[in-house]
């Protein structure tokens, strides 16, 4: 088992994987001993600062996945100088993704980005919407999923709190689904992002296991819902939604590092 492999082991040995996201300008000093650190980039961020990160993260042991956002790509000879700042830094994998915002050239969608080829012997996630997207009518993601998926190694979804619509969403994929949770954040924290990216099944959950006062002080753990989908997925993705020292706390307390 490699240092940097983050698990637990359920009665049957089944072993549980995390990854996280950080940014292109978080303090490495600060990660936590988990092998997989994707980093962001955000609308009107720099895809060379992203670029940058991964590498140092490739130079200290950990496997980086960059985030690629078609819509902030601006033409193809920006995307194959990302591609290859990445490749040549040692980056063995990437999250192709569309990116919340209007198109910066070409690119208005994650599989645009797919068809240039130029990801070729490197793995693959692409995004998955268990909830929906405020951009996108479930029918065109449905779409997406279905022309994404030949391409996909695997998926990674939004970040959900209500164990249902996972489920369901993991029964039908044909690749591993690594499921998105968030750090331990306080109950109101999770309402406001909630609303932020969408997630209409969390946002009725939160507001109706979560009314009172005091609930919206107290940080929701994220073993609540590990424990309801683990049986259905391996994988684990924690936005920690700029609460690493928190999510690194709560790993380490928890023995997953």
């Amino acid at each position: 088992m490699n240092f940097f492999d983050s698990f637990f082991k359920k009665d049957n040995d089944q072993i549980m994987k995390f990854s996280l996201e950080i940014g292109p300008q978080t303090d490495l000093s600060t990660v936590p001993p988990v092998n997989d650190i994707y980093i962001t980039m955000l609308p009107g961020g720099d895809y060379r600062e992203t670029a940058q990160q991964a590498v140092e993260l490739v130079k200290k042991g950990f496997n980086p996945v960059p985030h690629f956002p078609a819509r902030s790509m601006h033409d193809e000879k920006q995307l194959k100088d990302y591609v290859s700042r990445c490749k040549d830094g040692g980056v063995k994998q990437v999250l192709i993704i569309g990116g919340g915002r209007e198109p910066l050239g070409k690119f208005d969608s994650s599989f645009q980005l797919l068809e240039t080829g130029y990801f070729e012997k490197m793995t693959i996630g692409i995004a998955g919407h268990p909830e929906g997207s405020p951009d996108i009518s479930d029918s065109d993601l449905e779409k997406a999923m279905i022309d994404k998926k030949p391409y996909a190694d695997y998926i990674v979804t939004q970040w959900l709190l209500d164990p249902q619509p996972i489920i369901d969403f993991v029964s039908k994929q044909s690749v591993p689904v690594h499921v998105g949770i968030t750090g331990p954040l306080k109950i109101s924290s999770l309402i406001k992002f909630a609303n932020i990216v969408g997630a209409k099944n969390s946002l009725n959950f939160l507001k109706s296991n979560f009314s009172k006062a005091l609930d919206l002080l107290k940080p929701k753990d994220p073993n609540d819902l590990i424990g309801k989908v683990k049986s259905h997925t391996d994988f684990f993705h924690i936005y920690t939604f700029g609460g690493l020292k928190e999510t690194n706390k709560w790993l380490k307390e928890n023995d997953y590092v």
